[in-house]
């Protein structure tokens, strides 16, 4: 691993020669209290102070939809993949959302590849972006507030400088072109970055206890938690629609007017819908809300952990502060442990 610093006097240069490296796309402030990620038009527009988007960064790999191919009774099928040779710098993830990309590379990448996602994955050059706690992350609990991998260089922020932590040859790459920019780190940067560690450390308030967390679920499937929360849930899809993770879709055809052509459409879709567990001759596994609210929490820490060895949530946060009604993850899974 290769560490060098990037003074912030040099960082509007660094960001504007990214773009030798494809389309930069940035955090930017869309309203007062939300961010999205949008290309870059001018490097002032960098919300550096973001702590999360709205949407995730899956969405420049598993598009929200997204034409799988054009079919025709005069010429068949044409596979489409949309932007499969577009060049991207992604900048500002930070590291929850990093192993967002790692978990949703596990969901894509295991037993049926799923190429267009990877088509994609493959152009986009990820710069991580180092930040602060708010009320929401939990992300600490998760194991996710700091990574080792998943990026090409990520960017440690101090005073007056950045760590420039390289983590792939195309960031090796990049940091080499940039050696006018860059300088060794030193001892006094090493104290900072110290110093800044135990900072964000103390800054988190929220936690969630994942120990036996699967096994608790298991013995409260019928706890009347479920119906509580299947009560005051909404159902909207929201927190499915925010979450770095969540990865359900639907296929659909789209026919023009005189059915001899078309294109078939994979949108993302959501587990929390009244209509997702609908099989053919009518019939719905999960009619009730509590039913299907159960089924996400169980997917995110329970299911999920069976099958890969590890939970699906980030400890993002977007959920708490997208639901309309106000449902706090961390507070379910206290109910359900007896603690609330």
């Amino acid at each position: 691993m290769k560490i060098l610093k990037l003074p912030k006097t040099n960082f509007k240069l660094f960001m504007e020669g990214l773009q030798n490296y494809g389309e930069v796309h940035v955090p930017k402030r869309k309203s007062n209290q939300s961010f999205v990620f949008g290309p870059m038009e001018n490097t002032s527009e960098i919300a550096m102070d973001y702590l999360r988007t709205i949407n995730p960064p899956k969405k420049y790999f598993f598009k929200p939809k997204d034409t799988l191919f054009n079919f025709s009774s005069t010429k068949g099928f044409t596979e489409v993949i949309e932007d499969s040779d577009k060049k991207i710098v992604l900048f500002g993830l930070h590291p929850c959302d990093i192993h967002g990309l790692k978990i949703l590379d596990i969901v894509f990448g295991t037993n049926y590849p799923d190429k267009y996602y990877f088509a994609r994955r493959k152009n986009v050059v990820v710069i991580g972006l180092s930040c602060m706690p708010d009320d929401k992350c939990f992300c600490r609990s998760m194991g996710t507030d700091a990574t080792e991998d998943g990026f090409d260089l990520f960017l440690s922020e101090l005073k007056s400088s950045y760590l420039l932590t390289v983590g792939s040859s195309i960031g090796d790459d990049i940091s080499t072109d940039f050696k006018h920019l860059l300088a060794e780190v030193s001892k006094k940067d090493t104290n900072e970055y110290l110093k800044i560690r135990k900072e964000r450390k103390n800054r988190f308030t929220l936690s969630l206890d994942t120990s036996d967390l699967p096994y608790i679920l298991e013995l409260q499937r019928e706890s009347e938690v479920w119906e509580e929360l299947g009560k005051k849930c909404l159902c909207c899809g929201s927190c499915s629609m925010v979450c770095p993770t969540c990865s359900c879709f639907n296929v659909y055809d789209i026919q023009n007017l005189i059915t001899d052509s078309g294109e078939r459409v994979r949108q993302w879709d959501s587990c929390l819908f009244k209509d997702y567990a609908v099989v053919a001759g009518g019939h719905n596994f999960r009619v009730n809300r509590a039913d299907r609210v159960r089924n996400r929490y169980y997917d995110k820490q329970n299911g999920f952990v069976s099958q890969y060895g590890k939970p699906s949530c980030t400890g993002c946060g977007r959920c708490i502060q997208y639901c309309p009604t106000k449902i706090h993850v961390v507070e379910v899974f206290n109910k359900v442990r007896g603690e609330a």
